[in-house]
């Protein structure tokens, strides 16, 4: 079922890639802003609980990889949010409150897992008992 078409390493993937993007957030928190030339946020702290937020879903993420049927909410959770993430973005894009180069971080924060979180989902709602 999952296992065979190797989906447990998505979940692994996202999970690591979300454990590192949000320690780099926490210990570096102006380190994107200053990459992509942007002003430095008033608040870094904010930013900070982002992306310990960020780290929590990759946890979240690594347990689900070990069983997606049974973790199934954490994987429609996480689904979720990458749906939410860039609705929110393009509307603070279109009155002009985010610059376009922000747009990395939806892409690989939030994009380029949509497809294989939506075949995880997909094959947990044919598989499960």
């Amino acid at each position: 079922m999952i296992k065979s078409m190797n989906l447990n390493g998505w979940l692994i993937a996202a999970g690591i890639y979300n454990i590192v993007w949000g320690s780099v957030v926490i210990f570096f928190p102006n380190l994107f802003f200053k990459l992509g030339d942007l002003p430095l946020p008033v608040y870094p702290m904010i930013w900070q609980s982002v992306g310990m937020i960020v780290g929590v879903y990759g946890i979240g993420y690594l347990i689900a990889a070990t069983d997606p049927i049974r973790h199934w909410p954490i994987v429609l959770v996480g689904f979720l949010g990458k749906i939410f993430g860039p609705i929110g973005f393009a509307y603070h894009l279109m009155i002009g409150s985010l610059p376009i180069q922000t747009i990395v971080v939806i892409v690989f924060n939030d994009l380029i897992w949509w497809i294989p979180f939506f075949i995880i989902l997909r094959n947990v709602w044919k598989y499960k008992p």
